[in-house]
């Protein structure tokens, strides 16, 4: 106690006690409280510094205790009272037992101890006669709580049967999991390299992927070059190559022909008209083949 009032630092109980007169009458409290309490230890109060704050907790211990003192002094006067009627009682009772003939000295030791026996059981029983009646109503109430503490028993041994299982099966799988941890544990390594070789592969797909692309776009680059539209398909330009082998067969012997005419001899007039008779032939065969490249595209589309 002392070191709690040491440890309370707060202004001084002589600059409060100016408001009136309240705080001397409660330090002149706390101190009575206090030599009496350490009178009864047989020790002296140590000194201390009366602030407000020591004397208002001082005092509230002060107060706490006195109300618990006061209570407790009501109820060992309450308890003395008792034992002197319960003492008064049996005073009686003895001398109502001695005017019997049935004094605990006249009575024999068998008499005697079954009658320590009788009350044991009541005091075990807790009642507070011995009237059959009152050992009958005492046996039922314990053989009702045995009957609940069995049934109570049963339960938790049911429970503990089911709590044993779960507890069982918790092992069963702690054990399984053991052994997949384990197992996935062993498997580490080999999925780490199994994991670098596809980083590796993934590291050489990308930049094939990027060679790819690039050649792609060349070939794309140079087909726009060149002029290539979507239109123009294989198909097509089979087609068109089968006319134009088809066309060299029908204008090869006017080329012929035209080439034998280098041979005449040269007639200017004659010249220039089979010159152009072959130019009116040579226009009509372009024709055709425009005519058959545009049918060829017109059917493709």
């Amino acid at each position: 106690m002392s070191d709690t009032v040491s440890g309370a630092v707060d202004t001084p109980v002589t600059d409060a006690a100016k408001s009136g007169g309240s705080d001397a009458a409660r330090i002149a409290e706390v101190k009575a409280w206090l030599a009496s309490q350490f009178e009864a230890a047989g020790k002296e109060v140590p000194d201390f510094e009366y602030t407000s704050l020591s004397v208002g907790h001082l005092y509230n211990l002060a107060t706490v205790s006195q109300a618990k003192t006061q209570a407790a002094n009501i109820i060992a006067a309450d308890f003395r009272q008792k034992a002197a009627e319960y003492r008064s009682q049996a005073a009686r009772i003895k001398e109502i037992l001695e005017n019997m003939g049935l004094a605990q000295e006249s009575l024999t030791s068998n008499v005697v101890s079954s009658a320590h026996v009788l009350a044991n059981v009541a005091n075990l029983l807790n009642i507070r006669d011995t009237e059959f009646s009152s050992f009958l109503v005492a046996m039922g109430d314990i053989s009702l709580r045995k009957t609940a503490v069995e049934e109570k028993r049963a339960k938790v041994e049911k429970e503990s049967k089911i709590l044993l299982d779960y507890t069982r099966k918790a092992i069963a799988r702690l054990t399984y999991l053991k052994s997949i941890h384990k197992q996935l544990e062993d498997d580490v390594a080999p999925c780490q390299k199994q994991m670098e070789d596809w980083k590796t592969s993934l590291a050489v797909m990308g930049s094939k992927e990027r060679q790819y692309l690039q050649q792609y776009n060349n070939y794309k680059a140079l087909l726009n070059r060149v002029g290539y539209t979507p239109e123009i398909s294989h198909g097509v330009l089979v087609e068109m190559a089968e006319y134009r082998k088809e066309l060299e067969k029908k204008t090869k012997p006017i080329l012929d022909t035209l080439r034998s005419y280098q041979d005449l001899p040269p007639d200017k007039a004659l010249a220039a008209l089979a010159i152009e008779d072959k130019k009116r032939q040579y226009a009509a065969a372009e024709k055709y083949l425009e005519e058959v490249l545009h049918s060829a595209l017109a059917t493709n589309d």
